[in-house]
């Protein structure tokens, strides 16, 4: 070749395919994550903390509602305890407090002794009053986790999330994400059955 000549260019087939190249990898790496994340199912996402004893935390009250906060001696007083973590912000938690009301009302439940407990997760107090007085309080506890630093604690990955636990103070099961009617006659409460007996 001489100089100021320029070389062939490859041919088009091989040229469509380094353009499509970064395409395919991210689909597969999709994919991957799909498959590996339960096919998209969040509420299947293990959790380490399952059969151990909830973490230490002495939540304070959300201020300016009447409940208590609520600490780790709180959820060992031998009865299932619910405990979801929700806050203002999020729409998934609108989404699923009309099930939370629903479920908090449930009479076989209150007849023996299971109680949901909230954790408010990085809101601002105002804002989470709004929201509790707007669509009601289905909390028997409310604690403040203004840092994040409990939810850290209870390896939550975000809001909303559920956690049924054992009269001992022992996590046996968490739910991932928003609540439905239907997960919760199909998952949660055979899950609260079951931490009863």
């Amino acid at each position: 070749m001489r100089p100021g000549e320029s070389a062939d260019p490859p041919p088009r087939k091989f040229r469509n395919l380094l353009i499509l190249l970064p395409l395919v990898a991210f689909l597969a790496l999709a994919g991957l994550f799909y498959v590996r994340l339960g096919a998209g199912d969040a509420s299947r996402l293990p959790s380490p903390l399952i059969g151990k004893v909830v973490p230490k935390a002495a939540l304070p009250a959300l201020e300016g509602q009447p409940l208590p906060g609520f600490s780790d001696a709180d959820l060992r007083q031998g009865k299932v305890t619910l405990v979801n973590i929700f806050a203002s912000w999020c729409v998934p938690c609108r989404d699923e407090h009309p099930v939370l009301m629903k479920l908090a009302r449930d009479r076989d439940l209150v007849a023996q002794g299971v109680r949901l407990v909230g954790l408010n997760y990085k809101d601002e107090a105002p804002n989470a009053l709004k929201f509790l007085a707007e669509d009601g309080t289905p909390y028997a506890m409310i604690g403040v986790d203004k840092t994040g630093r409990a939810s850290i604690d209870w390896g939550v990955y975000g809001v909303p999330e559920t956690f049924v636990v054992r009269g001992d103070g022992t996590i046996a099961y968490k739910f991932i994400g928003p609540l439905s009617e239907k997960t919760m006659n199909e998952t949660l409460l055979p899950e609260i059955r079951k931490a009863m007996k």
